[in-house]
């Protein structure tokens, strides 16, 4: 292997090319081209982790960050505190210091405009639009080039419960064997990443008239929805939690623009007004 110097992570690895000139010169510059040329996109995504357990898996997954270029960390209800001095993440230790910190999931995602959620599809009835690493990949390049992006990974004993997976707008798989489903997280993460950063670089998309809504403002709706459902008798007793998980990803899958959710909010917090006026009378 011959090593290149790139401006994202400290460096790339290639293969070696051929000698010239005395010199060994790498076969193709064009993987750390790329991620140099996806530095501002690169910035833009948020890498959560969701209680995870093990410090050596964070220091881990913060390494795969370093390597692509990603060094937006955002860590929700870790397991162990002392997770910002763990060992495996070489050379990525600024990263894992300036990690964020946060106790919901709602809180962790709230200024993005996307937010994906990691399965091993394992033996669970998903609720959410499934798409593979490579398709799904080439979704987020391009949101990326205007907008922030989570990207949502579970812990290790149970990935992403139903509530974590309710505040995504689709979920997304590596193809792994039948008889061996799940991967280790630091492993998830820099797969996914690599995924990310290898993709052929091209244009920015030209930015819709109408800025998309993030996550805290689709939340919002969402909330002001389900009071309004509980206000009017539509949820059931023992059907709460179902119900809005349920809400929540139906709000996601509108995909509202920002001017859009504001009419939305308007209008169910009139109606929530009307229904309040009415049960007070």
């Amino acid at each position: 292997m011959v090593i290149g110097r790139g401006k994202i992570g400290d460096r790339c690895l290639l293969p070696a090319g051929p000698v010239a000139g005395g010199r060994i010169r790498p076969a193709d510059g064009s993987f750390c081209t790329t991620l140099i040329a996806m530095a501002k996109d690169a910035d833009r995504l948020r890498v959560v982790l969701v209680g995870p357990r093990n410090p050596l898996n964070i220091g881990a997954a913060a390494r795969a960050m370093s390597n692509f270029g990603f060094l937006r960390m955002r860590v929700v209800n870790p397991y162990e505190v002392a997770f910002r001095e763990a060992r495996s993440a070489v050379a990525a230790a600024p990263l894992l210091k300036a990690a964020e910190e946060f106790s919901t999931v709602a809180e962790a995602v709230a200024d993005c405009t996307l937010v994906v959620g990691t399965t091993a599809v394992q033996h669970r009835e998903l609720q959410h639009p499934l798409r593979p690493l490579d398709r799904g990949a080439r979704i987020i390049r391009k949101e990326l080039a205007t907008n922030r992006v989570a990207l949502l990974f579970g812990s290790e004993k149970t990935g992403l419960s139903n509530d974590d997976l309710s505040y995504c707008h689709w979920l997304m798989h590596v193809p792994t064997r039948r008889q061996h489903l799940s991967m280790n997280l630091g492993q998830a993460v820099a797969v996914c990443l690599y995924e990310l950063a290898r993709g052929t670089r091209k244009p920015p998309a030209k930015e819709k008239s109408g800025k998309r809504a993030t996550a805290v403002e689709v939340e919002r709706i969402s909330q002001v929805l389900i009071e309004a459902l509980h206000g009017s008798g539509y949820v059931k007793p023992n059907a709460v939690a179902a119900t809005e998980e349920r809400v929540r990803r139906m709000v996601r899958r509108m995909e509202l623009s920002l001017e859009d959710a504001e009419l939305w909010l308007g209008m169910l917090r009139q109606m929530l007004w009307k229904i309040r006026a009415e049960s007070d009378q």
